[in-house]
């Protein structure tokens, strides 16, 4: 029993902990408090002073006698005394708890069974105007008893924050298989609760997160170029209130684009650790060879097209190294007018590829794209709106409903409906629709036809005819305006109408009429054809 001895120094023990450290400078760990010890009914402690700073944390235990004992403190501290040399007077003891308190102490402990009965009324005084706690220990408990207890709870807070690391690990690993560089870039914002961009090596964003990425895209951008760490692995600079930590995506000796990522407080160790996993996982992406990037894609299209034909074999580990769970819910996407498929394709891809989850095939003149349902507007929204930047088209679509994955097919129908009976300009949303969204979604084939029977007269003609009638139908009967879009003279035009009313034997100045014959062109145009 260390403490009863009136040596000048007693250590009992002095416990440091990586955990603790990462604590002290970021994460709240709650390892034990003063107030937490008194909750142990085999120590005996009583909170005789200080309550108001009882809750802070405790990073070790320490037993020692020294009047100053500041030298040997290094914030944080219980401090264990029999009190032979905190001072016999008020002043001596006030004095001796300011020392404590200056050095960061978190508590001190005051034995009652060798030098003094009960915590002195100084200590007490002191202890409220310092800000100390003061634990007053009963002569039946010694001080390592009091020790093991913080060194069990710091103990377990390094085996929860091992664990931690691990569990946010997982999920970083795992959102690469899912979203590739955008996902992680989500899923460790998520974690460190910070904006955090990733640019290529010429500094284009390959992918961001946080709500407040934009204003870090800006500072990358200007003040805080990655260009500055290219001799060193990584920096930390100021950003405003904020700190900056820029990281080098390196594979071999090349520099492959940075990492950043804003936050408030400095980073824990905690946070370097899957900040360094992250660092990993994108460089690893960012090398992938082009070999395997072809290979996927082609994997890619194929799973697509098996699962726009109706197929259920897709095997689901497939689906998951895509990005999509069975159960997931997803929009379909048909964007037409893009120009050459192939390239379209290649472009569309790329620019999917920084946003996340998707799979993807050539269908005709167009390209069929599937996406989670979170947020796949924007990201349909914005990609189609690149490629028409980059390639110099004016694509135009439309979107299905967020459905199930096992009802692909009936959102690529509604897509497909949304396509033909869109504006004709940009991608046009199935919800928006209304009336012929209600009337023409999701039906079979042999219900498209009898929607589009009106039509049969004209079936044995050549497109001329249906041409001119959706012309004349889309301008509300105007012969001037369908004949100037079709770029045919006015009669040619008048005399086109006069053939196609004999055909029909119906009269095309009714409104009746035409909206028969509108929704049949529409029902026309999304008759089945192979994905």
């Amino acid at each position: 029993r260390c403490r009863r001895r009136p040596a000048s120094v007693v250590r009992c023990v002095r416990l440091r902990s990586r955990a603790v450290t990462a604590g002290r400078s970021g994460r709240d760990p709650r390892v034990i408090t003063a107030r937490g010890l008194t909750q142990v009914q085999s120590l005996g402690l009583t909170l005789v002073a200080g309550a108001a700073a009882a809750d802070r944390d405790i990073a070790w235990a320490h037993a020692i006698e020294l009047a100053d004992p500041t030298p040997y403190l290094t914030g944080g501290e219980l401090v264990m005394t029999t009190g032979i040399n905190i001072g016999t007077d008020a002043a001596m003891q006030s004095a001796y708890l300011g020392r404590l308190s200056s050095a960061g102490a978190a508590a001190l402990a005051v034995d009652t069974g060798t030098t003094f009965s009960d915590v002195p009324a100084g200590v007490l005084a002191a202890g409220y105007d310092s800000g100390v706690p003061v634990l007053k220990v009963p002569a039946s408990t010694p001080f390592i008893a009091i020790a093991r207890v913080v060194i069990d709870a710091v103990k377990a807070d390094e085996l929860r924050s091992v664990q931690r690391i691990v569990d946010h690990q997982e999920v970083l690993a795992r959102a690469t298989l899912r979203g590739g560089i955008p996902a992680v870039v989500d899923a460790l914002s998520d974690v460190l609760s910070a904006d955090v961009v990733v640019t290529g090596s010429d500094g284009t964003v390959l992918a961001a997160g946080g709500a407040g990425h934009p204003r870090l895209v800006t500072a990358l951008a200007g003040s805080l170029r990655p260009a500055a760490a290219r001799q060193h692995a990584g920096y930390v600079t100021a950003d405003g209130d904020a700190l900056v930590t820029i990281q080098s995506l390196r594979v071999a000796q090349l520099v492959r684009g940075h990492l950043a990522v804003r936050t408030v407080q400095p980073l824990s160790s905690s946070d370097r650790l899957l900040l360094a996993h992250a660092v990993s996982l994108i460089s690893i992406a960012l090398e992938k060879p082009a070999r395997v990037i072809d290979a996927e894609q082609r994997l890619r299209t194929a799973v697509a097209r098996e699962m726009l034909s109706g197929s259920s074999t897709v095997d689901t580990g497939v689906l998951r190294y895509f990005g999509f769970e069975p159960d997931d819910q997803v929009v379909v996407v048909v964007v037409n007018d893009v120009g050459p498929v192939f390239a379209a394709e290649q472009n569309l891809g790329r620019l999917l590829a920084a946003a996340g989850a998707y799979l993807m095939a050539p269908r005709g003149d167009g390209i069929v794209i599937v996406v989670p349902a979170k947020g796949s507007t924007r990201r349909i929204l914005d990609a189609v709106a690149e490629l028409g930047r980059t390639c110099g088209v004016t694509p135009t679509g439309g979107a299905s409903r967020p459905g199930r994955l096992s009802q692909i097919c009936l959102a690529l129908e509604e897509a497909r409906v949304a396509v033909h009976c869109g504006a004709g300009a940009g991608i046009t949303e199935f919800g928006e629709l209304g009336a012929f969204g209600a009337l023409l979604g999701g039906r079979s084939a042999a219900e498209l036809h009898l929607f589009a029977a009106p039509l049969d007269p004209l079936s044995g003609n050549d497109d001329e005819q249906i041409e001119t009638l959706a012309a004349f139908l889309k301008h509300n009967g105007q012969l001037e305006a369908a004949a100037a879009e079709l770029h045919v003279h006015r009669h040619t035009m008048r005399n086109r109408m006069g053939r196609i009313s004999q055909l029909l034997a119906d009269d095309l100045g009714t409104a009746d009429t035409r909206a028969r014959l509108w929704l049949a062109l529409k029902a026309r145009k999304l008759m089945p054809t192979q994905v």
